[in-house]
């Protein structure tokens, strides 16, 4: 985060917001700055990548579908809405460890013992490691101890759009971005890739609740996509993961997509316009 913080306080911050007498490494500065930062870039990312996904990728056929609730949509964001700043809190508090340089995030490929071999792998074993934590995440919050004060809100969505993907109660929304914090504090990563993980991150988790279920017949048990959260959200129980199936298969919550059986939302619609 401190590339974006560093781009912010040169070409914004220094010269049009602050006094120039306030040094750009004072601690309250950076957690300001972070604070704003964090909040317009999770604002723009849900709002660009949710709306270009709703009306583009999302079939609004499925608004037709009886689980769907009125005025959905606008519900899903102004939870959304509310909830970001929340969660923006915590994830400041990490920002600010990293920017303080206490994580493990590198600038130069030449710092990595590996090289270019060393950023492909962090990308590999980032998505595994995070998959990993957000499975038990995901699936401790459904236990009855936390389901229905932290979970549940999300699960109001049993038909979700592309705008449900961040309404999360936000103690729910950060324990479920966890994961993807902790990483760069345990192994090294560089920044720009790390960067570029956290918007991909993002636009999978708005992914996961488009609607579409497509996925390429060699992938279908593999990855955890938009047909696997969907059954996730009708039947409660299943597909915990976040990208791939491995660990509830693993924990034995695997559940084949009713929507690859002919038993999925649209395959629901149809069968309600034949009668």
């Amino acid at each position: 985060m401190d590339l974006v913080l560093d781009a912010a306080d040169q070409h914004l911050l220094t010269p049009y917001v602050y006094p120039a007498g306030w040094p750009e490494s004072e601690p309250c500065r950076q957690l300001l700055s972070l604070f704003v930062i964090t909040n317009l870039g999770a604002l723009t990312l849900y709002l660009l990548f949710g709306t270009l996904s709703y009306y583009f990728i999302f079939d609004h056929r499925l608004k037709k579908h009886p689980q769907f609730l009125e005025n959905q949509v606008q519900r899903e964001i102004k939870y959304a809405l509310r909830s970001l700043p929340w969660i923006s809190v915590p994830t400041v508090a990490l920002f600010f460890a990293e920017v303080r340089g206490y994580s493990k995030l590198y600038d130069n490929i030449e710092d990595s013992p590996y090289g270019w071999t060393g950023v492909f792998l962090s990308m590999l074993s980032f998505l595994f490691f995070t998959d990993m934590g957000i499975y038990w995440i995901h699936r401790g919050l459904h236990h009855k101890l936390f389901y229905k004060r932290f979970h549940k809100p999300h699960h109001l969505w049993k038909i979700a759009t592309p705008f449900a993907s961040h309404a999360f109660h936000p103690v729910d929304g950060f324990m479920q971005s966890l994961p993807y914090h902790v990483y760069p504090f345990l192994f090294p990563l560089h920044k720009v890739t790390y960067l570029g993980l956290y918007i991909f991150v993002n636009v999978w988790t708005i992914s996961i609740h488009d609607g579409d279920y497509r996925v390429p017949r060699l992938l279908q048990h593999i990855i955890n996509g938009s047909a696997h959260h969907t059954d996730h959200h009708l039947y409660f129980d299943y597909n915990y993961g976040q990208y791939f199936t491995l660990w509830d298969k693993i924990g034995g919550s695997y559940k084949s997509p009713s929507a690859f059986e002919g038993k999925g939302p649209h395959d629901y619609l149809r069968k309600l316009q034949e009668k």
